[in-house]
């Protein structure tokens, strides 16, 4: 199927009453990482049981990256891939870390991008905030959390699959006007080697210091999304989404 333009984002549709978005059910938004293609996390909805009528919108990131030799994909904006990968190699994971407490040049662009694609489905496709939870996995959960933040809008919940902290402190006044308003979803892999463990801790807390109702889902792997990871985010866009 191929995906629709909705906004400045291509966007991949799935469920609903046609299986292609149709209806007016309530919905869910995940982004996908860096350097993923753009239909990088839409099996997803045959996986995690939302409920039924659930509508699914997987926006593609706006930028096209080379991830390898010959290979590209993907980005919400350029993370300088060289020079991290610089870094990790040379074993310097405070600088790397340094380099997450910045705040990226294209953030804003890419938070903008999918505040308009989100105000779009909202107009023109029956979306409703309060039936709509967003999320991502990895720099898609962090350009949601910027999204949030950024419009204080609690949605009806945020889900961030391996995500960080970016630019240090600056999501914490964000966090504070959404406050107990905002169910989150956080899950991490103890194991990771791209964005560690406890920076996803840093984050948790930050959210549980604004009040935000935290569902924590701690799990034994690297980057990824394991079965542990598809079942609690199931159950936690249930009770959100009432149902469905």
């Amino acid at each position: 199927m191929e995906p629709r333009t909705i906004g400045p984002l291509r966007v991949h549709v799935r469920g609903g009453e046609d299986h292609r978005g149709g209806g007016d059910g309530p919905a869910i938004l995940l982004c996908h990482g860096f350097g993923a293609p753009g239909e990088d996390l839409v099996s997803l909805c045959r996986v995690i049981d939302a409920g039924r009528g659930v509508r699914w919108f997987f926006p593609e990131a706006p930028l096209e990256v080379e991830v390898g030799p010959g290979m590209r994909g993907r980005a919400w904006w350029d993370i300088g891939m060289d020079r991290l990968m610089t870094l990790l190699m040379r074993g310097d994971i405070d600088g790397a870390m340094k380099r997450l407490d910045e705040v990226p040049e294209g953030l804003a662009p890419a938070r903008d991008a999918l505040a308009e694609t989100v105000e779009v489905l909202v107009k023109d496709h029956g979306v409703r905030r309060d039936r709509l939870v967003v999320g991502g996995f990895s720099q898609g959960a962090m350009v949601t959390t910027e999204l949030v933040t950024h419009l204080r809008e609690p949605f009806a919940g945020l889900a961030v699959l391996s995500g960080t902290r970016l630019g240090g402190d600056r999501w914490q006044a964000g966090l504070d006007a959404v406050g107990e308003r905002l169910a989150a979803f956080i899950s991490h892999g103890r194991r990771d080697p791209l964005l560690p463990f406890g920076r996803a801790e840093i984050l948790r807390d930050m959210m549980t210091a604004a009040k935000a109702r935290v569902t924590w889902v701690p799990h034994g792997g690297a980057h990824e999304i394991p079965p542990v990871v598809v079942n609690g985010l199931g159950t936690f866009a249930q009770a959100r989404l009432g149902g469905a």
